[in-house]
């Protein structure tokens, strides 16, 4: 067998070179054979599960029996013994290939007792580490005769020596070996055990108890209580469950038959005893999902802020994202159920009271009513069960009742009594016990007794918000299930009836649904339900349908008119208040795409999106722009009737162009333009809204000198009517009308600081709009509000937009790193990781992009130049290696799932191609496979990143075979490889104590089972190098870092643990 000559053996970690001779005779031996045999000690026992060995070797195992044998005639010593062994076998195979300690524990068990001299040999190899310790283990577990106690006493003495400082400082696979035979050790304890407790068991139902069988049962117990309570060989177990699940299935059945015996046993300190070693291997299995929770802290930005930032900026969002989001901050910063669900009630209280009166406030009424209840349902799954979440909800709601001026507030702004409501609708979710609802409302009603006067005589009348908002979620449900019918109030749902059959009835549905502020509550209660796509594609139904008519007459024209104008406000006004995602349908090749989705694609005008006046969308053809000038110019009032509103919608701008040029040329004069733009709007609104898009578009390519009439143009649509309207529910779409048209105007009329006065409908439309203030450089408009917000420590919704505009206009790099320089600046602990916390929640606003971009640039350069190490002191380089962690884990969990439609809409220029960035290599894979037919030992550890060799960068991740052509696995691969490199060079700073508390927050944050994320970018050769570091040189740290479902990651946790 061609080995290598020399091992490494523990402890001193020094290369011993023994060997032996296979030509050695033994005339002493063969000449006293026949004295020897009657001993009964060359009888030798064949070994179990050996593999065959070849003749030259089995030749040595021969003569190593022999040499034994000799050794016990003649009486050596044991360091006579040893001596003698390296004297005759000098050099070849090493004495665990040749299992010196099970051919000793061989003849030493022979007989009844043991044989001492032999057994002072054993435990002689073992301190002189002649023999491994996984050997010896092994050699132990195969003993099964439990009768003969002195024998079982001799391995428990032998056991004892070094059960609780095993060892290994070879190879790989050496290490496994250590993990398997502990396992297979542990087994034989339990069995040794639980023979002793049924011997001593029967005698005592005998009468006759054994003078030793306490003794043993006691020394049993003393040796596994002795080897669990090492969290290392724990942590080598855990391994070795992995590794061979069918022997840990043995080892639960022995442990559950022991139990049964010493159930019955009467010594209490012994069953005490069994319970402590039984509860240490029932831990094995779960040592990495123990977290310690907060319960001294009772304030938690991060759920407040992602919660506020959600009902303010996601209201259409689905619910699941919003639950994994609240999952991860839950664990990662180890919030105690009770509190966390508290956190979220508060963060609803706090955004509705704040709420800008109007669609805002709506908005937030059907999150806190609608949406929440759905998000807690869904964070119930996560729960360990159901009773138990049902008892934290009630807990959360019993903290919340203390909060009594909280609760006052809300009931003022809401006009009704806000518990009563939200209490009820968690009744209904199931998340409340009818008990604890009565309990809970008993006493909120003793609170509003003291409370200040809830109704005036002025808004006694009018209906709570939280009543409307829950009666329009059924009421959204019917429009999207019924079928036919007329009757908006019984079956709204007309909108998919035959339309041509009732076009009257129809219209009075959508006229009662225009008025007051009945249209706003059910796209509210839609969008907070996850149905305003749906109830947003029947109106695109509807509006596709009374495009065009044919052989109609004047009222059927008017009514077809008026469904047009209707469906295509409510279009405009869901498109502005809640975003174009939700009116677009998915793409579909082959289908025709409605006239509404294609005009708002190409022209109208959004946040961010500029449109060119010049598209070929805003040219349609001629003879239709010439007659709807002629139309328009007409002093008579302007046919309704065989009217294809779609094309008088594409031609109104290519219109608008020959009138503005025809009045800047003086060809019409002013009077003539204010008779046109009547004509636009007086008939039909969505008229308006198209010239107006267009001109917004328009004004924009234009010069300062320029602008003027086109802009008087836009005010002269969005004025009052100088003539009179015949249309049904003109004052309700003018409403919707001006609203529309002063959100499209926003932009260039600020450009351009020009005034317009659109008619006021009591309330603020834009209540976050133009929130910066004017001639301040935008980087002091970030640091004052940023340190507003850490001063106050929780995050409002006016503050999280305008964090979404400095973000807009300064583009993420900018935006992250003047906020990681704000937490660099920081010197007090406390005031590091309230920053860390609001700054997760802040970035949350485009997490992905942020992480690219403070994970593949910021990050790197603090790390890279040894000018900016001091900033990474603590506690705030603490406070950036958490919040690097938290980010890196957030974008990860998510990155496969969809962007909110928040994030989506933003167009992000200043992202490199992070291809590019980091390049990787095309023939990484066949390099790959050399790397893992190689061993360990041959992996270069070098200075600096450069000098590397490619089997320094092996990680899970490319045994996994993750897409390393993704941005962000791209941009973990290189921080981690960097991260190695540091460990890995001869220069120590802050950078490298960073680079210890980034590991730790990352080991922190993870629980069982989550092994794979972020980590497997981790190069395995980090895991020997991160062990050198005093903080991390733990055995659960090991665990945590390396990824144990696959056998290599097994081995490098295997040979990192074994040597600590």
């Amino acid at each position: 067998m061609k080995r290598k000559q020399g091992i490494t053996v523990s402890g001193c970690g020094r290369w011993r070179k023994w060997g032996c001779c296979p030509d050695l005779e033994w005339p002493c031996l063969l000449r006293d054979g026949a004295r020897a045999e009657g001993l009964g000690l060359s009888r030798l026992p064949a070994a179990r599960h050996r593999p065959p060995l070849p003749e030259r070797a089995i030749m040595k195992v021969v003569n190593l029996k022999q040499a034994i044998l000799q050794a016990w005639k003649e009486r050596w010593s044991d360091y006579q013994w040893a001596i003698n062994m390296k004297k005759f076998f000098p050099k070849g195979a090493t004495w665990d290939i040749l299992n010196l300690a099970e051919a000793l524990l061989e003849q030493a068990m022979i007989g009844p007792s043991p044989n001492p001299l032999i057994l002072s040999y054993l435990k002689y190899a073992i301190s002189s580490q002649m023999v491994s310790y996984s050997s010896v283990l092994s050699a132990i577990s195969k003993f099964d005769d439990f009768s003969r106690d002195l024998c079982v006493q001799a391995l428990l003495d032998i056991m004892d020596m070094f059960c609780d400082r095993l060892s290994c400082h070879g190879k790989a696979e050496e290490c496994i070996g250590l993990c398997r035979a502990l396992l297979s050790a542990l087994h034989w304890l339990l069995r040794c055990t639980a023979a002793s407790a049924e011997r001593l068991q029967e005698g005592l139902e005998a009468g006759t108890p054994a003078a030793g069988g306490e003794k043993q049962l006691a020394m049993c117990l003393q040796r596994l209580e002795k080897t669990l309570g090492s969290t290392k060989n724990r942590a080598l177990l855990h391994i070795a469950k992995l590794e061979e699940a069918s022997s840990w299935t043995a080892i639960e059945h022995s442990l559950v038959k022991l139990g049964e015996i010493l159930a019955n046993l009467s010594n209490p300190q012994l069953r005490s005893q069994a319970e402590q070693c039984g509860t240490l291997i029932r831990s094995i299995p779960m040592m990495l999902s123990v977290h310690s929770e907060q319960p001294n802290k009772t304030g938690f930005p991060t759920v407040h802020a992602l919660v506020l930032l959600e009902g303010t900026m996601n209201l259409t969002g689905e619910t699941q994202p919003l639950v994994e989001q609240l999952m991860m901050v839950k664990r990662m910063q180890h919030i105690p159920t009770p509190l966390f669900v508290l956190e979220i009630w508060k963060a609803c209280l706090v955004g509705l009271i704040e709420s800008p009166e109007g669609t805002e406030e709506l908005k937030w009424t059907a999150f806190t009513f609608l949406k929440i209840p759905q998000v807690l349902v869904k964070l119930k799954k996560y729960s360990h069960g159901d009773k138990d979440f049902t008892e934290d909800v009630n807990c959360a709601f019993e903290f919340l009742l203390k909060l009594t001026p909280l609760l006052d507030k809300a009931d003022q702004r809401c006009n009704c009594d806000f518990t009563d409501f939200l209490l009820q609708e968690c009744r209904k979710q199931g998340l409340l016990s009818e008990a604890s609802v009565n309990n809970l409302m008993t006493k909120r009603a003793a609170d509003r007794e003291h409370a200040p006067q809830q109704k005036s005589g002025e808004n006694a009348n009018i209906q709570p918000n939280p009543g409307l908002i829950l009666r329009a979620e059924p009421t959204v449900t019917n429009i999207l299930k019924c079928s036919s019918g007329l009757d908006f109030l019984s079956c709204p749902q007309t909108m998919d009836a035959d339309h041509s059959k009732s076009p009257e009835g129809l219209l009075g549905v959508l006229g009662h649904m225009l008025s007051g502020k009945s249209l706003d509550l059910l796209l509210a209660a839609a969008a907070a339900t996850g149905k305003l796509k749906s109830f947003a594609r029947k109106f695109i139904n509807l509006n596709e349908f009374t495009t065009h008519g044919s052989e109609e007459s004047t009222k059927s024209a008017s009514v077809r008119a008026l469904l047009f104008d209707i469906s295509f406000l409510m279009l405009c006004h869901v498109a502005q208040t809640y975003g174009s995602e939700v009116i677009l349908s998915e793409s579909s090749t082959g289908a025709e795409v409605p006239f509404f989705e294609t005009w708002i694609q190409t022209c109208m005008p959004e946040e961010g999106k500029i449109l060119n006046p010049d598209h070929p969308c805003f040219r349609p053809d001629s003879t239709k722009v010439e007659s709807l000038v002629a139309l328009l110019n007409n002093s008579s009032e302007m046919k309704l009737v065989q009217m294809n509103w779609h094309e008088a919608c594409l031609s109104i701008s290519a219109a608008i162009l020959e009138i503005l040029n025809a009045w800047e040329n003086g060809v019409l004069a002013f009077e003539s333009i204010q008779k046109i733009t009547d004509n636009i709007k007086g008939k039909v609104c969505s008229l308006a809204v198209c010239a107006v898009a267009w001109l917004v578009a328009h004004v924009r390519m234009l010069g300062l000198d320029e602008r003027e009439k086109s802009l008087q143009m836009i005010r002269q649509l969005a004025g009052p009517l100088y003539s009179e309207n015949t249309l049904q529910f003109y004052n309700e779409r003018v409403v919707i009308m001006s609203s529309i048209l002063e959100h499209m105007c926003a932009d260039v009329l600020q450009q351009t600081a020009t005034q317009i006065k659109f008619p006021s409908t009591g309330m603020d439309t834009m209540p976050y709009w133009n929130l910066l203030p004017p001639k301040r450089p935008i980087k002091e408009v970030l640091t004052d509000i940023f340190a507003k917000v850490l001063e106050k420590g929780w995050v409002d919704s006016r503050s999280i937009h305008i964090f979404d505009t400095l973000l807009h206009m300064g583009g993420v790099y900018w935006f992250c790193n003047n906020l990681i320089k704000e937490l660099l600046k920081e010197t007090r602990k406390e005031h590091t990781l309230r920053a860390v916390e609001l700054l997760y929640s802040i970035f949350y606003l485009d997490m992905q992009q942020v992480t690219l971009v403070l994970l593949g640039h910021i990050l790197p350069g603090l790390l890279t130049d040894s000018s900016k190490w001091h900033s990474l002191m603590d506690p705030p380089g603490t406070a950036l290696a958490k919040l690097a962690v938290w980010c890196a884990l957030s974008s990860y969990s998510s990155h496969k799932g969809q962007a909110s439609s928040h994030q989506k809409k933003r167009h992000r220029e200043d992202i490199e191609d992070y291809i590019s960035l980091f390049p990787l290599d095309d023939m990484q894979p066949s390099k790959l496979m050399r790397l893992l037919s190689s061993n360990e030992e041959d992996a270069n550890i070098l200075s600096s990143p450069a000098d590397r060799s490619m089997s320094s960068s092996l990680s899970a991740s490319q045994l996994h075979t993750v897409n390393m052509r993704d941005p962000l696995n791209r941009v973990l691969a290189n921080l981690f490889l960097l991260i190695s490199s540091i460990l890995g060079s001869r220069t120590a700073g802050p950078h490298t104590q960073f680079v210890q508390w980034f590991m730790e927050e990352c080991v922190d944050c993870l629980e069982q089972g989550s092994r794979g994320s972020i980590l497997q970018f981790m190069p395995f050769t980090t895991v020997s190098e991160l062990v050198k570091v005093s903080a991390m040189s733990s055995p659960k740290v090991v665990l945590a870092i390396t990824d144990l479902s696959l056998p290599l990651g097994r081995q490098v946790a295997a040979k990192a643990i074994a040597a600590l």
